[in-house]
């Protein structure tokens, strides 16, 4: 059992969100970073759609009311147990009275915290993801608050109190590349725009605005103009989608979107780099390259094989193991 001491700027429950009811309007909430979900759930043998907590810009602390393991997963932060300085990606045992504390996020959003089988909340719609525009999901359907318990599914795996973790080189660059283009994936209106105008969109550095939330982020940069005006139709939209509403100024649908949208669709940022766009600081300069289906497949293949791997190499470590 995990309570809650100070939620920090925002937090809610989240796992990989809902999928297949769209149609009748229902987005698919879920984490920011699935990545950094889904690894710490791999770390804790857990689930791959196991939920955790997802803390926005860190600053919270909780405390253990029964022995549980855990793992921190995302940027960097001053993290300590009892006063003792926690490593992120590290599982570890939290003793019943024990607390973790959290300072801000380092270059980065979202920090999450998994813990042992995930957390035992009713699935709604086959997910325990806040849906925080539906009011369900999660716990109440609401962000969390100082004084909310939430339970573990498996409270004690055998991490012991010591630990373990991957090396820090078991990752490949995936979030601290603030250089490395987005890539996405040219959508139905991009041909709308001459080659100038193409050339603007992958050639400026956007600034993420301070109106970006988990529904929308909004780039600031120059306007663009289509040559092309088109009177669309609502039509469905996914998570990673670039829209240009009347204003030229593109915005990227997150995870909280609407499940569907009229404005012209520049692409939409393949899913292996949303994790690395949803952990952009707000203000951070980012860029955008094109890539073809081919290659987005090829990037989620390589995530998913680096996930698989840590869940094998990790279970020499664990009590559980056969």
């Amino acid at each position: 059992m995990i309570r809650i001491h100070s939620p920090g700027l925002g937090a809610s429950v989240q796992d990989l969100g809902r999928s297949g009811w769209r149609a009748i309007g229902v987005g698919s909430a879920g984490a920011m970073d699935a990545r950094a979900l889904r690894i710490a759930n791999a770390l804790l043998s857990n689930p791959e759609t196991a939920a955790g907590i997802e803390f926005t810009l860190g600053g919270f602390e909780i405390e253990a009311e029964t022995d549980c393991d855990i793992c921190l997963a995302g940027p960097e932060a001053q993290v300590t147990v009892d006063g003792q300085r926690q490593p992120r990606w590290w599982v570890r045992t939290l003793r019943r009275g024990q607390r973790l504390r959290a300072g801000h996020a380092r270059d980065g959003m979202r920090i999450y915290l998994a813990v042992g089988g995930g957390l035992d909340l009713p699935e709604v719609m086959g997910a325990r993801a806040t849906d925080l525009k539906g009011g369900f999901g999660g716990l109440e359907g609401r962000m969390l608050r100082a004084g909310d318990r939430l339970k573990a599914l498996r409270p004690r795996l055998g991490a012991s109190e010591l630990g373990f973790g991957p090396s820090p080189r078991a990752f490949p660059d995936l979030w601290d590349a603030p250089q490395t283009p987005l890539r996405f994936i040219p959508g139905a209106e991009w041909d709308d725009h001459d080659a100038d105008s193409q050339a603007l969109f992958t050639g400026t550095d956007w600034t993420l605005s301070p109106q970006s939330n988990r529904i929308g982020y909004r780039l600031d940069g120059p306007v663009m103009t289509p040559r092309i005006r088109r009177e669309l139709l609502s039509h469905g939209i996914l998570p990673g989608t670039i829209q240009l509403p009347p204003s030229g100024q593109p915005v990227i649908q997150m995870l909280d979107a609407n499940t569907a949208g009229g404005y012209p669709k520049l692409g939409a940022v393949i899913a292996a780099d949303l994790p690395r766009l949803a952990q952009a600081p707000l203000g951070r300069a980012l860029r955008f390259a094109p890539c073809s289906p081919a290659e987005a497949r090829a990037a989620k293949a390589e995530e998913a094989r680096m996930i698989d791997t840590l869940r094998r190499c990790t279970a020499p470590f664990r009590e559980d193991r056969p």
